[in-house]
């Protein structure tokens, strides 16, 4: 097999991998699958699925779409869904007070709208106010749950960070800045997972005792976190450039130019491995069984047109069948072809699934399907990074980083970017090809 196929296919079994009972029962050497890179995990979704809705909510409300309610609604619910996790750690009260606070700062989200849309620079002032206000009450919360942990100073800068990145999205929306916008959203969705980390790392060490002593800052709970960053984007993404492209937005050209990076750092990591000639060939195999097969299923969409549509899924089942081909080759049967085949089109049907919602005008079930794909690619970095993890105990024993690989989310950030962190995932991954995994399949309705 090709050295282009044995680098594209490990790439894609980052989709791939599910718990392993097999894994499960091997104990020995390091693992990613501790109390605090649970936690880390936690805050990774959340927190990310959080800067995705809420730059997804201001441009559709902006625009007045049909689905802005919808994605208003889920936003809402993403803040919900933090409070549990909240209260794991410090209890209902803790809980409350941060439900309370975390919910009512989505609203200034809608201020900023109805601000740009009326041209009311006096309105934009008062919800510029509002963010500020949260940024200094939200971040003495968080130093004073952390005990210290997360200092206030700290604390507020990453909050104003965060918020900025929201509003830079925006605000080059509305100015048909739409390049800007997407990488303000790429930049803006991985700081998400460096504030997971600073987070998860502080309440770690405030309460060792409830973690199990483990760390959330480890070599091998930063793999985990990475490999979340690296799938849920491209969830996000492709999920997104379909919807524009359904609907013939003007900023759809640019959707696919954020996927687009995607496809040029896999590029870049393979020329650097193996080549100018093999890092070709994979863009022209990515684009052609995948990126171009989603993009015919919006041109069969917007035509009408049954018999493109069916050639598009034979091309994402094509592509999911040279996976499990490749799969079932390096792992030595390990995982065997039918089922890896299956995975690999379990993970496209939910694509398929928010689009074909989306399409009927059913937003409830497109977001639904939303928040359960998106959900679904953090079992990812558990699975994936474990049996990393476990392979090469030498890189992943100890507690800081390897001087290759930084300690931040990757990708997006211009002060974080790093190819010699894309390298190193994309080897630790083609080494961990050669072990053991299982695979469950997922059920849908």
């Amino acid at each position: 097999m090709k050295t282009m196929k044995r680098v594209f296919g490990l790439l894609m079994a980052i989709l791939l991998i599910v718990p392993s009972i097999a894994m499960a029962e091997d104990h020995k050497g390091p693992t990613v699958k501790t109390q605090a890179s649970d936690l880390r995990a936690d805050l990774d979704k959340l927190l990310s699925e959080h800067f995705v809705l809420a730059t997804m909510f201001m441009m559709k409300s902006y625009e007045d779409t049909e689905d802005a309610e919808e994605v208003w609604s889920q936003l809402d619910q993403n803040a919900k869904d933090m409070t549990p996790v909240i209260a794991s750690v410090y209890g209902e009260e803790a809980a409350d007070q941060f439900e309370e606070m975390f919910r009512s700062h989505n609203d200034y989200s809608d201020r900023f709208v109805e601000a740009a849309k009326n041209d009311d620079l006096k309105a934009r002032q008062e919800a510029e106010k509002e963010v500020e206000e949260f940024v200094n009450e939200f971040g003495s919360f968080l130093a004073k749950a952390t005990e210290g942990n997360v200092s206030e100073k700290a604390a507020k800068k990453a909050l104003a960070a965060h918020e900025q990145d929201v509003i830079n999205v925006f605000d080059h929306y509305v100015n048909e800045e739409y390049q800007k916008a997407y990488q303000s959203f790429r930049d803006g969705f991985n700081r998400m997972f460096d504030i997971s980390r600073s987070l998860s790392t502080a309440i770690t060490k405030q309460l060792p005792d409830k973690f199990e002593n483990t760390k959330a800052d480890s070599k091998a709970a930063d793999l985990r976190s990475n490999l979340n960053t690296l799938t849920s984007e491209h969830f996000a993404l492709a999920a997104l450039e379909m919807q524009k492209g359904f609907n013939q937005a003007p900023d759809y050209d640019f959707v696919t130019w954020a996927e687009n990076q995607h496809t040029s750092d896999f590029k870049t990591v393979i020329q650097s491995l193996y080549g100018e000639e093999d890092a070709t060939e994979f863009e022209k195999v990515w684009q052609q069984n995948h990126i171009n097969a989603q993009t015919n299923v919006v041109t069969a969409a917007l035509e009408e047109n049954q018999e493109l549509r069916m050639e598009a899924e034979e091309s994402l089942k094509t592509f999911s069948e040279d996976f499990g081909a490749f799969l079932s080759t390096a792992t030595e049967g390990h995982l065997p072809q039918e089922t890896a085949t299956e995975a690999v089109w379990s993970h496209e049907e939910d694509v398929l699934q928010t689009f074909d919602h989306y399409v009927e005008g059913d937003y409830e079930a497109t977001y639904d399907s939303f928040r359960e794909g998106y959900g679904d690619m953090f079992g990812i970095g558990e699975n994936l990074g474990d049996a990393m993890a476990k392979q090469m105990p030498d890189k992943f024993g100890g507690e800081m980083m390897p001087e290759s690989m930084p300690d931040t989310g990757l990708g997006g950030m211009s002060d974080t970017q790093s190819i010699s962190n894309w390298i190193w995932v994309a080897f630790g991954a083609f080494t961990i090809l050669t072990g053991a995994v299982l695979y469950r399949k997922k059920s849908h309705q």
